[in-house]
């Protein structure tokens, strides 16, 4: 599919520099934005409508936030196939929505690593989620648009101004090997503290 509408996008960061200017001019051109914890109440603190993760999925956050988005109501949203009619049939019948942009980062690991915390303090900032989402985005890029971390929030933006708020391929493709960049690193840095 090319170039992309953008018409509704899942948004969970832990940093938060730039999203305001991003997440405004998402709602400004009608995007449903979905959101969780943190993130959601950033974006209502902003006055931007938000639907919580958890009004999508029908569970709450559980086992202290580390069970939020795996869901199929989010990751059949992420990975279906929008050129498959089977793909959208059964998103039809199961009464899921798809996503058309993911934009999340993850837990910062480093800080933690560096801060020294005990073992089981600091695997609690290992993100599985964050990574579950960005990975499924970026595997799907012919038909979601993933965006990884702030630093591309200026060239996501203006891309879409240029082209009628559609995500063009190419864009997808680059912020696709971007991410897939990003959490092998990140995979990396915890393998590495792990040793």
């Amino acid at each position: 599919m090319d170039p992309l509408p953008i018409k509704r996008a899942i948004v969970s960061v832990t940093d938060k520099s730039g999203l305001d200017a991003l997440a405004a001019f998402l709602h400004a051109h009608g995007v449903e934005l979905v959101s969780t914890g943190g993130t959601q109440k950033f974006l209502e603190n902003l006055g931007l409508p938000v639907t919580p993760v958890h009004l999508v999925t029908g569970f709450p956050e559980m086992l202290d936030g580390r069970v939020k988005t795996l869901h199929p109501h989010i990751h059949a949203g992420i990975l279906a196939d929008k050129d498959n009619p089977g793909h959208l049939k059964t998103l039809a019948d199961y009464s899921l929505k798809a996503f058309d942009a993911v934009i999340v980062n993850l837990y910062d690991f480093k800080k933690a690593a560096q801060a020294k915390l005990a073992p089981k303090d600091a695997i609690e900032q290992i993100d599985i989620g964050g990574p579950t989402m960005l990975r499924a985005a970026a595997k799907n890029y012919h038909g979601v648009l993933v965006v990884p971390e702030p630093a591309a929030y200026a060239t996501v933006q203006a891309e879409l101004a240029a082209n009628d708020f559609a995500a063009p391929l190419e864009l997808r493709r680059q912020m696709a090997a971007r991410t897939f960049a990003l959490t092998s690193a990140y995979d990396a840095m915890i393998a590495e503290y792990l040793k």
